[in-house]
């Protein structure tokens, strides 16, 4: 309940308290985006990097909330939660059934690994679903996110016209890279860039769910802050085909499907124009590459992507029939044991089993029905419209996890999992705008501080 007046803190006080669940998952953020994702703590193994290491304490720091009366977050119906807990339950219910019998060592500490992960995810979509307290900010947390996908794409765009890795040379005491670091891959005669990210296809499913983030707080962004906010779309939109994938192009395409229909006419034509020109701007700056995407989409089938993937479903067959309900376990499917799906709801299916790959889908519908009716429930243009983006980029991340085995990747998931915890936040705050009289200043205006980030 808001209180009076009286019992708000002194602005001074609100100043020192900045250290909530927006700064924690800021935090979560910056180790998830910016250092490079094959660096890891090494005794920890495929579970070790930085990111992994902060989800999985902010997940501790969440049950000890709810068991602190002076720190317990909101408590009452959260329909994102309960997806998440029916999820992470699944996830429990395969690591029990896995280990009714005795794992090679290898599956076993994939198993391990994949609970320390799901419990990671779920610490951060929690955190951001029950911890956010007010729009602010969560607009803020997200224009963090946004400017961490800024960043991305500038390396991005650097190593695609140097063909430099520059995280080759980054070093950082206490953390080893898990796997070779080696010259960027080449498709055609371009440059794949992947950033910080695995692998180009991860750094593309990326920046592809953050560019409605980029979107909407451009188009909401005070009049001083505006152009730099267009300019960060600008970045995150032109290194998106630097990648070369066509899970970036089908996320993309996803986004623009959800978003840009809502907005004005005006601003629909802008959008479309302005697309056009960007494609043929870059079609006669980039030499190869307008022939390197009509071959991407022309040998759809043939080429040697295709077929693996197309290949995963006949070698998952087998797997999924000896355990279909429960699956081998969640993180024991290991290329060098079994076999690439480049598919996570096939990968999901097999490692989780149909009560896995069901409450997967669950989690996804059920974030992308919050962000609707969100959005159907406010009468305010900029929560409609953020709502709408969020949903976006739920939908981004649906279709990329369908050609891209996203939980084997470490930054596309978490900001799959974050995206769709403050989907939550912002549904509980929207209801409870909508359930009581706004008093005067109340969510009212954004400081103009808040605004500078």
């Amino acid at each position: 309940m808001v209180g009076s007046a009286m019992e708000r803190p002194a602005p001074t006080a609100v100043k020192r308290r900045r250290v909530d669940a927006m700064t924690l998952l800021t935090w979560y953020t910056f180790l998830l985006m910016i250092i490079p994702a094959p660096l890891q703590f090494a005794p920890l193994g495929g579970a070790g990097s930085p990111a992994t290491i902060f989800a999985a304490l902010l997940f501790c720091w969440y049950l000890v909330t709810w068991l602190h009366p002076a720190l317990a977050p909101e408590r009452g119906f959260q329909p994102v939660r309960r997806a998440a807990i029916a999820f992470g339950c699944a996830i429990i219910a395969t690591y029990v059934s896995v280990n009714r019998q005795p794992l090679p060592t290898l599956e076993l500490n994939g198993a391990d690994r994949g609970l320390i992960l799901t419990f990671g995810w779920l610490g951060v979509l929690l955190l951001a679903a029950d911890g956010i307290d007010s729009i602010e900010r969560l607009n803020i947390l997200l224009r963090r996110i946004a400017l961490g996908a800024t960043a991305m794409a500038v390396l991005a765009a650097v190593q695609f016209f140097t063909g430099l890795n520059a995280a080759k040379y980054v070093v950082i005491p206490g953390l080893t890279s898990q796997q070779p670091l080696s010259d960027l891959a080449i498709r055609g005669s371009l440059y794949r860039p992947s950033a910080t990210a695995g692998t180009p296809i991860e750094l593309a499913a990326v920046l592809a769910v953050c560019l409605p983030l980029a979107l909407h707080q451009a188009r909401f962004a005070p009049p001083e802050m505006r152009l730099r906010r267009w300019i960060q779309v600008a970045v995150i939109g032109m290194a998106l085909p630097m990648t070369l994938s066509r899970t970036g192009i089908v996320a993309t395409v996803t986004v623009a499907l959800v978003v840009i229909p809502t907005w004005p006419r005006k601003e629909r034509l802008f959008a479309c124009l302005t697309g056009a020109l960007a494609v043929v701007a870059m079609w006669a700056t980039i030499p190869g590459l307008a022939g390197t995407f009509a071959s991407l989409f022309s040998e759809v089938g043939s080429d040697a992507s295709s077929t693996s993937r197309t290949g995963a479903f006949s070698l998952a067959a087998p797997l999924i029939a000896e355990h279909p309900w429960l699956g081998h376990g969640f993180g024991t499917l290991l290329p060098q044991t079994y076999f690439f799906t480049d598919d996570q709801y096939l990968n999901s299916l097999i490692a989780t089993g149909i009560i896995g790959l069901f409450a997967l889908l669950a989690l996804f519908a059920t974030a992308w029905f919050t962000a609707r009716s969100t959005r159907r429930a406010s009468t305010d243009p900029e929560i409609r419209d953020l709502a709408q983006c969020l949903a976006a980029g739920v939908a981004a991340s649906a279709a990329a996890f369908a050609t891209l085995d996203a939980f084997s990747f470490m930054i596309i998931s978490g900001i799959t999992f974050m995206l769709m915890g403050c989907v939550g936040a912002l549904w509980r705050m929207t209801r409870s705008r909508a359930s009581r009289p706004l008093t005067r200043g109340e969510d009212g205006p954004v400081p103009a501080g808040l605004h500078g980030f």
